[in-house]
């Protein structure tokens, strides 16, 4: 028996579902996160990996590497999902009040929504910068079964020692007793908190308890956090891949497109 057309179109849409963009806002430590998820072309019951792809210091999840990590992984058939830390881009809080402890809360935050997704088969990591310490510390915390893979970008691990000399992005404080805010650019207010917390933050002692896969992408013409720092993560993250380009600088100038592959192509080996 021929089936009407209307009702072969209605099948046909409970089975598949097109890919899809969605803006959401989800809570975090200091009010609503602005977040973007992509997700591919799914099946009706058909699960994929979800990646959580974190931006930089005073970066945004609208950023050129991020959108362009999750391009890449949408096409290989893996959903992302990307965020605005508080008191960055579109998200609420304020600035001046953000510490990476803090945005590790948010991160949590965030992977405990997308684990309650009913698509999500698993779940992958991938930061820059300031993400990458909180990707690194993220994952040291839930452990390989809660992520299943990690990718950090220029891991800023040097904010510690940074806080440490009382220099932050070329700012001068005294380390022991930093003043209430030190004023970065675009009128910004780096907070009394994020000082205190980053002098003693446990970044390599918190992350060396994950076990999963890891990857480390570093530039050896990053000034801003020196490439030794990767190798750092390299060295406590024994098995972990490390991929270290020539001149690069910290935001991947050079060739972003490269560094944006090399972070996809990692997750999709180890979600898919």
């Amino acid at each position: 028996m021929r089936l009407p057309l209307t009702l072969c179109l209605l099948i046909l849409a409970t089975l598949f579902s097109r890919a899809e963009t969605q803006r959401l806002m989800i809570p975090g430590s200091h009010g609503n996160l602005s977040a973007v998820i992509e997700t591919p072309d799914l099946r009706q019951g058909q699960k994929c990996p979800m990646v959580m792809i974190m931006h930089g210091f005073m970066g945004s999840k609208d950023s050129p590497l991020e959108k362009m990590i999750a391009e890449k992984l949408l096409s290989a058939g893996i959903a992302s999902i990307r965020f605005d830390f508080n008191g960055h881009g579109e998200s609420e809080g304020e600035f001046i009040d953000m510490t990476v402890p803090n945005e590790i809360e948010d991160a949590i935050k965030v992977h405990s929504y997308v684990s309650g997704l009913p698509y999500v088969s698993s779940i992958g990591v991938t930061g820059h910068s300031q993400g990458g310490v909180v990707a690194s510390m993220l994952a040291g915390k839930l452990g390989k079964k809660k992520v299943r893979s990690v990718v950090l970008m220029a891991p800023a691990a040097v904010l510690r020692d940074d806080a440490i000399r009382g220099n932050t992005m070329g700012k001068i404080y005294d380390p022991l007793n930093p003043p209430e805010y030190i004023e970065m650019w675009n009128g910004k207010k780096l907070g009394r908190d994020y000082m205190l917390t980053a002098f003693s933050l446990p970044i390599y002692e918190t992350a060396s308890a994950y076990t999963g896969h890891a990857c480390i992408i570093h530039g050896t013409g990053d000034r801003v956090a020196p490439y030794t720092y990767g190798l750092r993560f390299h060295d406590i993250w024994k098995g972990s891949e490390y991929h270290q380009l020539e001149a690069e600088d910290h935001g991947f100038s050079k060739d972003l497109d490269r560094a944006a592959t090399l972070s996809a192509d990692f997750l999709i080996t180890h979600l898919k």
